[in-house]
Protein backbone atom coordinates (compact mmCIF):
# COMPACT_ATOMS: atom_id res chain seq x y z
CA UNK A 1 0.00 0.00 0.00
CA UNK A 2 1.44 3.55 -0.76
CA UNK A 3 2.35 5.83 2.17
CA UNK A 4 -0.43 8.31 1.02
CA UNK A 5 -2.95 5.74 1.20
CA UNK A 6 -1.57 4.51 4.62
CA UNK A 7 -1.84 8.41 5.94
CA UNK A 8 -5.53 8.42 4.38
CA UNK A 9 -6.77 5.47 6.61
CA UNK A 10 -5.03 6.31 9.62
CA UNK A 11 -6.48 9.46 9.65
CA UNK A 12 -9.68 8.35 8.61
CA UNK A 13 -9.40 6.08 11.89
CA UNK A 14 -8.17 8.89 14.09
CA UNK A 15 -10.24 12.15 13.70
CA UNK A 16 -13.23 10.64 14.14
CA UNK A 17 -12.02 8.98 17.69
CA UNK A 18 -10.45 12.42 18.38
CA UNK A 19 -13.64 14.24 17.67
CA UNK A 20 -15.38 12.17 19.87
CA UNK A 21 -13.13 12.36 22.98
CA UNK A 22 -13.10 16.40 22.16
CA UNK A 23 -17.16 16.49 22.50
CA UNK A 24 -18.40 13.57 24.62
CA UNK A 25 -15.50 12.47 27.05
CA UNK A 26 -15.64 14.02 30.19
CA UNK A 27 -13.00 16.02 31.57
CA UNK A 28 -10.95 14.34 33.25
CA UNK A 29 -11.07 11.08 31.08
CA UNK A 30 -9.89 13.91 28.26
CA UNK A 31 -7.27 14.95 29.81
CA UNK A 32 -6.02 11.22 30.69
CA UNK A 33 -6.07 10.24 26.96
CA UNK A 34 -3.90 13.47 26.17
CA UNK A 35 -1.58 12.84 28.38
CA UNK A 36 -1.24 9.21 27.21
CA UNK A 37 -1.00 10.21 23.94
CA UNK A 38 2.15 12.96 24.32
CA UNK A 39 3.46 10.48 26.69
CA UNK A 40 3.55 8.27 23.97
CA UNK A 41 5.66 10.79 21.78
CA UNK A 42 7.73 11.81 25.10
CA UNK A 43 8.78 7.71 25.15
CA UNK A 44 9.51 7.91 21.64
CA UNK A 45 12.10 10.99 22.13
CA UNK A 46 14.49 9.17 24.72
CA UNK A 47 15.75 6.58 22.23
CA UNK A 48 17.03 9.57 20.38
CA UNK A 49 18.26 11.56 23.42
CA UNK A 50 20.39 8.11 24.40
CA UNK A 51 21.90 8.50 20.78
CA UNK A 52 22.77 11.79 21.80
CA UNK A 53 23.95 11.54 25.61
CA UNK A 54 24.34 7.44 26.44
CA UNK A 55 24.92 7.75 29.78
CA UNK A 56 22.17 10.06 30.92
CA UNK A 57 19.48 9.52 33.61
CA UNK A 58 16.61 9.42 30.81
CA UNK A 59 14.03 6.96 33.03
CA UNK A 60 13.42 9.94 35.11
CA UNK A 61 11.35 11.09 32.47
CA UNK A 62 9.00 8.52 33.25
CA UNK A 63 8.07 9.81 36.54
CA UNK A 64 8.71 13.66 36.51
CA UNK A 65 6.40 13.89 33.27
CA UNK A 66 3.80 12.47 34.92
CA UNK A 67 4.36 13.94 37.95
CA UNK A 68 4.26 17.86 36.35
CA UNK A 69 1.47 17.26 34.51
CA UNK A 70 -0.67 15.94 37.68
CA UNK A 71 0.45 18.88 39.39
CA UNK A 72 -0.43 20.77 36.75
CA UNK A 73 -3.97 19.36 36.44
CA UNK A 74 -4.62 19.70 40.01
CA UNK A 75 -4.02 23.16 39.97
CA UNK A 76 -6.20 23.64 36.37
CA UNK A 77 -8.58 21.65 37.66
CA UNK A 78 -9.08 23.24 41.35
CA UNK A 79 -7.39 26.01 42.46
CA UNK A 80 -7.48 29.82 42.21
CA UNK A 81 -4.91 31.00 38.90
CA UNK A 82 -2.77 32.83 41.52
CA UNK A 83 -2.26 29.01 43.18
CA UNK A 84 -2.17 27.62 39.62
CA UNK A 85 0.58 29.51 38.47
CA UNK A 86 2.83 29.30 42.05
CA UNK A 87 2.18 25.42 42.01
CA UNK A 88 3.68 25.41 38.29
CA UNK A 89 6.38 27.78 38.75
CA UNK A 90 7.27 25.64 41.68
CA UNK A 91 6.90 22.35 40.42
CA UNK A 92 9.07 23.24 37.00
CA UNK A 93 11.72 24.78 39.13
CA UNK A 94 11.92 21.83 41.49
CA UNK A 95 12.02 19.51 38.39
CA UNK A 96 15.27 21.40 37.31
CA UNK A 97 16.76 20.69 40.71
CA UNK A 98 16.01 17.15 40.78
CA UNK A 99 17.27 16.65 36.96
CA UNK A 100 20.82 18.35 37.87
CA UNK A 101 21.12 15.98 41.17
CA UNK A 102 20.21 13.11 39.28
CA UNK A 103 22.77 13.67 36.53
CA UNK A 104 25.45 13.86 38.89
CA UNK A 105 24.42 10.90 41.05
CA UNK A 106 24.15 8.93 38.26
CA UNK A 107 27.34 9.58 37.36
CA UNK A 108 26.78 10.66 33.74
CA UNK A 109 29.83 10.93 31.76
CA UNK A 110 31.47 14.75 30.95
CA UNK A 111 31.09 14.47 27.90
CA UNK A 112 26.81 14.18 27.84
CA UNK A 113 26.30 16.58 30.68
CA UNK A 114 25.46 19.23 29.00
CA UNK A 115 23.15 17.83 26.12
CA UNK A 116 21.62 15.81 29.26
CA UNK A 117 20.55 18.53 31.57
CA UNK A 118 20.00 20.35 28.50
CA UNK A 119 17.23 17.43 27.47
CA UNK A 120 16.11 16.76 30.56
CA UNK A 121 14.88 20.09 31.62
CA UNK A 122 13.36 20.69 28.28
CA UNK A 123 11.57 17.48 27.69
CA UNK A 124 9.46 17.99 31.04
CA UNK A 125 7.81 21.08 30.38
CA UNK A 126 7.36 20.41 26.68
CA UNK A 127 5.45 17.26 27.17
CA UNK A 128 3.69 18.01 30.32
CA UNK A 129 2.00 21.25 29.55
CA UNK A 130 0.20 20.37 26.47
CA UNK A 131 -1.69 18.12 27.63
CA UNK A 132 -3.00 21.03 30.56
CA UNK A 133 -3.80 23.46 27.91
CA UNK A 134 -5.91 20.69 25.52
CA UNK A 135 -7.76 20.04 28.81
CA UNK A 136 -8.24 23.55 29.78
CA UNK A 137 -10.07 24.16 26.10
CA UNK A 138 -11.88 20.81 26.24
CA UNK A 139 -13.38 21.96 29.50
CA UNK A 140 -13.85 25.31 28.64
CA UNK A 141 -15.58 25.02 25.35
CA UNK A 142 -14.80 21.90 22.75
CA UNK A 143 -15.30 24.07 19.37
CA UNK A 144 -12.36 25.87 21.19
CA UNK A 145 -10.17 22.74 20.77
CA UNK A 146 -11.69 22.01 17.30
CA UNK A 147 -10.45 25.04 16.45
CA UNK A 148 -6.89 24.18 17.67
CA UNK A 149 -6.93 21.03 16.03
CA UNK A 150 -8.02 22.44 12.69
CA UNK A 151 -5.35 24.74 12.63
CA UNK A 152 -2.92 22.31 13.04
CA UNK A 153 -4.19 19.50 11.10
CA UNK A 154 -5.37 22.01 8.20
CA UNK A 155 -2.22 23.46 8.10
CA UNK A 156 -0.25 19.85 7.83
CA UNK A 157 -2.66 19.43 5.22
CA UNK A 158 -2.08 22.34 3.22
CA UNK A 159 1.84 22.01 3.72
CA UNK A 160 2.16 18.49 2.43
CA UNK A 161 -0.30 19.12 -0.54
CA UNK A 162 0.57 22.60 -1.66
CA UNK A 163 4.61 21.26 -1.25
CA UNK A 164 4.32 18.24 -2.77
CA UNK A 165 2.79 20.00 -5.82
CA UNK A 166 4.90 23.28 -6.13
CA UNK A 167 7.55 23.20 -3.43
CA UNK A 168 10.39 24.38 -4.88
CA UNK A 169 12.55 26.61 -1.98
CA UNK A 170 14.18 24.83 0.41
CA UNK A 171 13.10 26.11 4.09
CA UNK A 172 15.47 24.15 5.75
CA UNK A 173 17.60 22.34 4.04
CA UNK A 174 19.98 21.27 6.87
CA UNK A 175 17.29 19.93 9.00
CA UNK A 176 14.31 18.80 6.83
CA UNK A 177 15.29 18.80 2.72
CA UNK A 178 11.68 17.74 2.16
CA UNK A 179 10.22 21.17 3.56
CA UNK A 180 9.57 24.09 1.39
CA UNK A 181 9.24 27.69 1.28
CA UNK A 182 5.73 26.98 -0.68
CA UNK A 183 4.87 24.32 1.71
CA UNK A 184 4.72 26.53 4.26
CA UNK A 185 2.50 29.11 2.79
CA UNK A 186 0.15 26.68 1.92
CA UNK A 187 0.16 25.43 5.06
CA UNK A 188 -0.39 28.95 6.84
CA UNK A 189 -3.35 29.58 4.16
CA UNK A 190 -4.98 26.09 4.73
CA UNK A 191 -4.69 27.39 8.73
CA UNK A 192 -6.10 30.60 8.40
CA UNK A 193 -8.98 29.59 5.61
CA UNK A 194 -10.07 26.96 8.61
CA UNK A 195 -10.38 29.59 11.11
CA UNK A 196 -12.13 31.88 9.27
CA UNK A 197 -14.93 28.93 8.61
CA UNK A 198 -14.53 28.24 12.19
CA UNK A 199 -15.28 32.03 13.06
CA UNK A 200 -18.28 32.09 10.31
CA UNK A 201 -19.75 29.06 11.40
CA UNK A 202 -19.49 29.22 15.35
CA UNK A 203 -19.47 33.59 15.68
CA UNK A 204 -21.35 34.28 12.82
CA UNK A 205 -18.14 36.81 11.62
CA UNK A 206 -14.48 36.67 10.96
CA UNK A 207 -12.79 37.61 14.83
CA UNK A 208 -9.91 39.44 13.32
CA UNK A 209 -8.16 38.78 16.84
CA UNK A 210 -9.15 35.18 16.56
CA UNK A 211 -7.56 35.01 13.52
CA UNK A 212 -4.34 36.81 14.44
CA UNK A 213 -3.71 33.94 17.57
CA UNK A 214 -4.13 31.54 14.43
CA UNK A 215 -1.08 32.72 12.45
CA UNK A 216 1.02 32.59 15.58
CA UNK A 217 -0.52 29.34 16.40
CA UNK A 218 -0.14 27.87 12.89
CA UNK A 219 3.74 29.60 12.38
CA UNK A 220 4.48 27.57 15.90
CA UNK A 221 3.29 24.17 14.91
CA UNK A 222 5.40 24.48 11.47
CA UNK A 223 8.19 25.49 14.38
CA UNK A 224 7.33 22.41 16.01
CA UNK A 225 7.77 20.41 13.08
CA UNK A 226 11.21 21.28 12.34
CA UNK A 227 12.17 21.54 16.09
CA UNK A 228 11.38 17.45 15.67
CA UNK A 229 13.14 17.51 12.41
CA UNK A 230 16.33 18.83 14.35
CA UNK A 231 15.83 16.02 17.51
CA UNK A 232 15.63 13.02 14.45
CA UNK A 233 18.34 14.46 12.12
CA UNK A 234 20.33 14.78 14.92
CA UNK A 235 19.95 10.95 15.62
CA UNK A 236 19.87 9.98 12.70
CA UNK A 237 16.47 8.59 12.35
CA UNK A 238 13.39 9.48 9.68
CA UNK A 239 10.62 8.90 11.65
CA UNK A 240 10.30 8.99 16.24
CA UNK A 241 8.47 5.08 15.34
CA UNK A 242 6.49 3.14 12.84
CA UNK A 243 3.15 2.45 14.99
CA UNK A 244 1.26 5.07 12.77
CA UNK A 245 1.29 3.86 9.34
CA UNK A 246 1.86 6.55 6.88
CA UNK A 247 2.51 9.20 9.88
CA UNK A 248 5.35 7.63 11.48
CA UNK A 249 4.79 7.51 15.27
CA UNK A 250 2.80 9.72 18.14
CA UNK A 251 5.66 12.57 17.93
CA UNK A 252 5.82 12.81 14.63
CA UNK A 253 1.85 13.14 14.27
CA UNK A 254 1.98 15.66 18.10
CA UNK A 255 5.31 17.34 17.43
CA UNK A 256 3.60 20.53 16.02
CA UNK A 257 0.76 20.53 18.93
CA UNK A 258 3.16 20.52 22.00
CA UNK A 259 4.54 23.17 20.90
CA UNK A 260 1.81 24.83 19.25
CA UNK A 261 -1.08 24.33 22.44
CA UNK A 262 0.51 26.70 25.14
CA UNK A 263 0.29 29.83 22.50
CA UNK A 264 -2.76 29.42 21.40
CA UNK A 265 -4.33 28.94 24.94
CA UNK A 266 -2.32 32.25 25.89
CA UNK A 267 -3.66 34.00 23.05
CA UNK A 268 -7.09 32.92 24.18
CA UNK A 269 -6.95 33.93 27.34
CA UNK A 270 -5.72 37.24 26.12
CA UNK A 271 -8.62 37.39 23.29
CA UNK A 272 -10.86 36.87 26.50
CA UNK A 273 -12.69 33.67 26.37
CA UNK A 274 -15.95 34.77 26.74
CA UNK A 275 -15.79 36.73 23.09
CA UNK A 276 -15.30 33.42 21.82
CA UNK A 277 -18.37 31.69 22.72
CA UNK A 278 -21.65 32.19 21.29
CA UNK A 279 -23.99 33.34 23.80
Amino acid sequence: MRPLARRLITSAIAIPIALAIVFFAPGDLAFAVFFAIIFMAAIELVPLARIVAPSAPFGLLWGLIPLAAAVGFFAVRSGPRDVSIWLLLATMSAVVTVTACAMLLAQTEVRDGMAASGILAFAVPYFAIPPLGLYWLQTTDPWLLVALLGIIWMGDTGAFVVGGAIGRHKLAPAFSPGKTWEGAIGGLAGSLLTTAIWSLLRLGEIHYGLLGIATLTAVVAQLGDLVESVFKRGAGVKDSSNLLPGHGGFYDRMDSTVLATPIFVAGIQWLGVESLIPV
